[in-house]
């Protein structure tokens, strides 16, 4: 059985990292678009949970055919709920609901303050002290964010408060996923330890919107039956597979960093598939952010 946690496999195949990494940002930033579309059809909820229980379902069948084990030890289930909590309940539920009170670039700006607090973190925690190079990458990267975010300004007013501090609750609960999944490793066969975060995490938010939302599947167009695809095979299934496996083979604080390319391809995806803007501020942001993710995983 392949355990990815182990430090030895870990040590032998870390050049993997920064590829998992860059499948995992291209995944990610594609669904920004792909979610736009479909919240035009769907209820927040219902989409992000059951396209998340039903990608989770996709890889416990795939386990299955690699013969992996469905199995967790009894010591495993408590750190196992803990990071399905902070890297799929809380991010979901939380940006989510940020967003009815800020723009979608607002919250994007706060929630990929991820990868500082993350490396904050990590330095107590785990002792990965920031370097010069990846302070360096960080600084990039946030002034990649702050190119594409720039034109539409940031205003904190009261009105915006409880949609601010739940972007902020978010990305502090990611990044405390992310060091917490470094510190505790979770000793599964990675798509065993995906179906299972995943399948944890979606559960109460499919069973929480079913409850409050009401769906209409007739209005769901044939673009959207495609997208819903997208969303559940790429995003859950081969995109937070790929975090797991990058976040087992790089430093917490470089894997955080690496998402930061999410925004920016998310943006660049939506100029081309929705129409939206795409000027000189965007054509930077993807220069400098994709700059520091190279620089940070090197």
């Amino acid at each position: 059985m392949l355990d990815s946690t182990r430090p030895v496999l870990r040590a032998r195949i870390a050049p993997a990292g920064p590829i998992f990494l860059a499948i995992t940002s291209v995944g990610w930033g594609f669904n920004w678009p792909v979610t736009k579309f479909l919240l035009s059809e769907l209820p927040p909820l219902t989409l992000r949970g059951a396209t998340g229980v039903l990608g989770a379902v996709l890889l416990a069948a795939l386990a299955l055919i690699r013969a992996d084990s469905l199995s967790v030890p009894r010591a495993i289930w408590p750190r196992l709920v803990t990071a399905a909590i902070l890297n799929v309940t809380g991010w979901m539920v939380l940006m989510g609901l940020a967003l009815l009170w800020l723009p979608a670039s607002e919250a994007a700006l706060i929630a990929y303050t991820m990868p500082v607090w993350a490396s904050l973190i990590a330095w107590p925690v785990l002792g990965e002290r920031p370097t010069l190079l990846r302070t360096i990458a960080l600084v990039m990267a946030f002034a990649g964010l702050a190119s594409i975010m720039g034109g539409n300004g940031f205003a904190a007013t009261a009105d915006k408060l409880p949609g601010i501090v739940m972007a902020l609750c978010g990305a502090l609960g990611f990044a405390a996923g992310t060091v917490f999944s470094k510190k505790y490793p979770i000793r599964l066969p990675p798509i065993t330890a995906a179906a299972w975060q995943i399948g944890i995490g979606c559960l109460p938010i499919t069973i929480i919107g079913l409850a409050i939302e009401t769906t209409h599947l007739e209005l769901v167009t044939p673009v959207g039956w495609w997208l819903l695809v997208y969303s559940t095979v790429v995003q859950f299934c081969i995109a937070y597979v790929s975090w797991f496996a990058a976040l087992a083979r790089l430093p917490a604080s470089v894997a955080a960093i690496g998402t930061m390319a999410v925004p920016v391809i998310g943006v660049v995806a939506s100029a081309i598939a929705l129409h939206e803007p795409l000027g000189a501020g965007q054509i930077a942001a993807l220069v400098f952010t994709l700059a520091a993710v190279v620089l940070a995983t090197r």
